[in-house]
């Protein structure tokens, strides 16, 4: 009930009475009874009607505690009231107060039994406590007791030994930060030995030792100490690393690694070491570079030092340009020297940790090793084409930062041999091909190669020029390979091996060749090699005054008993053309002679025959081909310069003595259609024709013509009209041996030069020796044969046989005179040749060219005055047949040229004249090497007297239709 009433007054309830006493008399005089009361309560509600009453009252009413319902009712009523209204108004807020009550008092009812067990539970929480305030009564009553019961002495004690063992710790973690604060101190010295490890080491355990104390205030401050101990010498370990980039001691990386692997960077190290290696490539070129700079200069400016490298470069003297290049491949040669021991070390180093380890955790730090080791190869490996970019960027801004084209050969041949070493180190060290050097130096060789082959052509012009064809004195064992410019094919070995390293291969050929970096390992530098090598290069080629003793003036068979100083390709020529054996001593006296006859070299040794311009020729092709040899790239534009030498020389040699249209048309075959395809070729390729013009400037565009070289002049000291000389036999012999001398050099060559060419452009090689340099001998025919025709007076004999009765009727056993004449003539023509041999030797080929030449006009005279003969008996062809005989049988002593040339085609001829009809007619189908004029003349003079006219003229016929081919 209690609770109804608070809830009542909390709603502003009042009780009925309470209520009814503060109605208005008005509302008194209608107040029910209890009876009315208790039945309006115990009349039966519906419980939705119910519902709908207690909805119908206003919010208000819900609101809070302090709201006054009665003021609330008042103050809506009506300014005027009525009384019925108001029933009505108070008989609604009876019902709603019924309704709320009824609802009240259903809801007490509804949790009737739950208030109940609640009632209990309090009621036993009550006696709990009860009982606990009797618990902690009887404790504290017992504390008391224990209190009185000990006492004060006995905790005093403990406490005090208690601070004894406290004050005991506290003096022992002073004494250790006393050590710690003195550790500074010894760090300090060990950093100045260099002892990275023990000092890292120290520093961590004092860092160790600190972090145990820390909960002292003076250790924060020596702990960050420490820490800047640390990064201290982590710095000082990075200098030092940075230092093995330049001179690398196995002892002082040991302890830098070492160093690392204690603070557990090691990948960092490796990091490290990278970048300091790519900025010691920078700074130890851009030092050599600037120091020749500033050396050249003669100044302290300091604007070079504020250049770019590349910049800088340009500003390098042609002077000092091979000295700074050296240096500077000296400086980078120590770089990757460093940076190769580095990677020595540590695959020694890795050898040695591959041992297994039992134990647990030892196998865990091994597990974190290999991954470090793993790491530190991968980026060495890497590092190592990295590293050699950056060395083949720095050089080729240096190559391409001067303009080469005016330098001097063998100033140039000392670039690429340095470069050519550099390039061999960086396959060595990576086994890069150095794309990024050999790109560079094909552009300055191109561009050089150019300009000097364009003044070496023009300066063998000037030599042609002036050539008076005179030989020149050379030992009897000449080769080229005494010449230093062929000093470089002296050693067996590969083209790719630098012209410097091949002296050191040749001092130990037995030993196997060891790499650069082996050699060099501990000492000395490879770019060291080429002052060394210059002082060496010293020849010995030419006799003194054209003989090498005067002793070979006194015997002339010693030419023939001895030829261990003769070259093997001389020796070969002479083998070939004589016996097909070499020759011995025990040779008899009447081969000497012959030998003596055939081959006039009184007095003179088989030495090469050659003259000033050759020998410059041929040292022009060992600097092209020394030049090719270090640089392949331009392999075949070399060698097309070197075939451009020896076409201007074989295409001069022609011009100054070969070229005569008189005697090129004699029908003989003089020149071979590939001898003349080759010099049609030489002057549309090479010859510029037009230079010789006065409108040279006018014709052919200006490329062309640049590439093109006039056609050179004969001296005019040559004389080559003279009779008493043989028409300039001894120039002749000069030139033209000299030729053949340098196509055998060629020929020696051709190995090597194929082993230079590119794949693809070898049959350009291959073409140019089967139809050039094959060619060179060929020209003695035409050469010599003008000589041959001038020698004897070939018209002089014509005139002779002209003046011979052929229709005797008398056998004659006596020779004509004109077959003594014609003798005579020879006999004077090999005096001649003896006196030309006192001066120039005449070697066997060009005496049997001679004779051959010389001989077969003579035969051909025989048979065109045999043409001529307008009458013959058979007793003159009788005559005609001794004459001939006569003149072979005196022949074969002057000369021991065998078979007699062109002997058959006088021999046949005269044999014609005993033909018969059809006889003859096939004879003329089968001989057409004779004229018509000659054919004719058999025809009518033999076979006149014995057929008809009719027959005749068929013959006649049959000789017209007949198209005769010159030979």
């Amino acid at each position: 009930m209690q609770k109804i009433k608070s809830l009542m007054a909390r709603q502003g309830l009042k009780s009925p009475q309470e209520s009814m006493a503060d109605l208005s008399p008005v509302e008194n005089l209608r107040i029910p009874s209890k009876e009315e009361l208790r039945e309006l309560r115990e009349q039966p509600i519906d419980p939705q009607a119910e519902q709908e009453i207690i909805d119908s009252i206003e919010e208000i009413y819900f609101s809070n505690d302090s709201f006054d319902m009665v003021q609330h009712e008042l103050e809506k009523l009506p300014p005027e009231l009525n009384l019925q209204e108001l029933e009505e108004y108070r008989d609604k807020l009876k019902r709603q107060q019924a309704a709320v009550s009824k609802k009240v008092a259903d809801l007490i009812l509804e949790k009737q039994p739950s208030y109940v067990k609640e009632l209990e539970r309090v009621t036993a929480l009550q006696t709990n406590l009860q009982l606990a305030a009797v618990i902690c009564t009887n404790a504290r009553r017992q504390l008391s007791v224990s209190k009185e019961g000990f006492t004060e002495a006995s905790l005093g004690l403990l406490a005090n030994q208690r601070r004894r063992q406290l004050l005991t710790g506290l003096l022992k973690s002073l004494r250790t930060i006393k050590t710690l604060q003195r550790t500074d101190v010894r760090l300090s010295e060990m950093l100045e030995e260099e002892d990275y490890p023990g000092a890292i080491q120290l520093c961590l355990e004092c860092q160790k030792a600190a972090s145990t104390f820390k909960h002292y205030s003076c250790i924060s401050e020596l702990n960050s100490k420490l820490q800047d101990t640390l990064e201290q010498i982590e710095e000082q370990l990075d200098v030092a690393l940075s230092k093995t980039c330049k001179h690398f001691d196995v002892s002082h990386y040991t302890k830098v690694q070492l160093a690392y692997t204690l603070l557990g960077k090691t990948q960092t190290a490796m990091d490290q070491l990278h970048m300091h290696f790519t900025q010691a490539i920078h700074n130890t070129v851009f030092q050599v570079v600037l120091g020749y700079v500033e050396l050249c200069a003669g100044n302290a400016d300091t604007k070079f030092q504020k250049m770019q490298y590349k910049d800088l470069c340009t500003h390098i003297t042609l002077d000092s340009y091979i000295p700074c290049l050296t240096d500077l491949c000296k400086a980078l040669w120590e770089v990757m020297l460093s940076y190769h021991r580095t990677m020595q070390w540590h695959e020694a180093h890795d050898k040695q940790e591959t041992t297994p380890t039992p134990d647990d955790t030892a196998a865990t730090e091994s597990d974190e090793s290999v991954v470090d080791r793993s790491y530190v190869k991968k980026k060495l490996e890497h590092g190592l084409t990295r590293i050699w970019q950056d060395v083949q960027l720095k050089v080729k801004a240096y190559i391409l930062g001067t303009d080469m084209s005016n330098f001097k050969y063998d100033d140039f041949i000392v670039v690429l041999d340095v470069i050519s070493r550099l390039m061999q180190v960086g396959e060595e060290f990576c086994g890069s091909k150095s794309e990024v050097l050999q790109e560079s130096i094909k552009r300055q060789s191109v561009n050089y190669f150019k300009n000097y082959h364009r003044a070496r052509l023009e300066e063998l012009r000037m030599f042609l020029e002036n050539e008076t064809w005179e030989l020149c004195p050379v030992k009897s064992n000449f080769n080229i390979a005494q010449l230093h410019e062929f000093k470089f094919m002296g050693q067996c070995r590969s083209p790719s091996v630098s012209p410097s390293r091949q002296a050191v291969s040749s001092t130990s050929p037995t030993q196997e060749e060891q790499s650069l970096f082996q050699e060099y390992l501990q000492e000395g530098n490879p770019f060291e090699m080429h002052a060394e090598n210059k002082e060496e290069e010293t020849e010995d080629v030419l006799a003194s005054n054209g003989y090498e003793s005067d002793e070979l003036e006194k015997s002339v068979y010693q030419d023939y008993d001895s030829d261990s100083d003769v070259p093997e390709e001389l020796k070969q020529d002479y083998v070939d053309e004589q016996t097909g054996d070499a020759p011995l001593k025990s040779v008899s006296r009447e081969t000497i002679r012959s030998k003596k006859r055939s081959d006039y070299n009184l007095n003179k040794t088989n030495a090469p025959i050659l003259t000033n311009t050759t020998l410059n020729v041929i040292r022009l092709v060992g600097k092209y081909m020394q030049m090719m040899n270090i640089l392949k790239p331009i392999a075949f534009d070399v060698i097309h310069c070197v075939s451009q030498l020896f076409d201007y020389y074989l295409y001069a040699v022609y011009t100054f003595f070969g070229r005569n249209d008189m005697y090129e048309s004699s029908g003989l075959g003089l020149i071979s259609s590939r001898l003349r395809t080759t010099l049609n070729r030489i002057q549309e390729s090479l010859i510029d024709m037009e230079a010789v013009g006065e409108n040279a400037g006018v014709h052919g565009p200006a490329e062309d013509r640049k590439e093109k070289v006039p056609s050179p002049h004969l001296s005019q000291l040559v004389v080559l009209t003279n009779s008493g000389t043989l028409y300039g036999l001894a120039q002749r012999v000069v030139a033209t041996e000299s030729l053949v001398f340098l196509a055998e050099q060629f020929d020696s060559l051709q190995s090597h030069l194929d082993t230079m060419m590119p794949a693809a452009k070898k049959p350009f090689l291959q073409q140019f020796y089967s139809q050039t340099v094959s060619t060179a001998s060929e020209l003695r025919k035409p050469i010599y044969w003008i000589v041959a025709a001038k020698a004897i007076d070939y018209e002089q004999m014509l005139l002779m046989m002209a003046g011979v009765k052929w229709d005797i009727r008398d056998i004659m056993s006596q020779h004509n005179v004109y077959v003594d004449v014609l003798l005579k003539e020879f006999e004077q023509f090999n005096k001649r040749l003896g006196e030309v041999s006192r001066h120039v030797r005449i070697p066997l080929p060009v005496s049997n060219v001679l004779w051959e030449h010389c001989i077969r006009l003579a035969n051909r005279t025989l048979v065109e005055g045999y043409a001529n003969v307008k009458k013959c008996s058979n007793e003159g062809r009788a005559l005609m047949q001794l004459d001939f005989q006569q003149f072979l049988m005196k022949l074969e002593k002057l000369t021991d040229l065998r078979p007699i040339p062109d002997k058959e085609f006088v021999e046949t001829y005269i044999k014609a004249y005993y033909l018969t009809e059809n006889d003859m007619e096939q004879f003329i189908k089968n001989h057409r090497e004779y004229s018509m004029k000659q054919l004719a003349n058999l025809v009518n003079v033999c076979l006149g007297s014995h057929i008809n006219k009719k027959a005749r003229q068929k013959l006649l016929a049959a000789i017209d239709d007949i198209d005769r081919p010159k030979r």
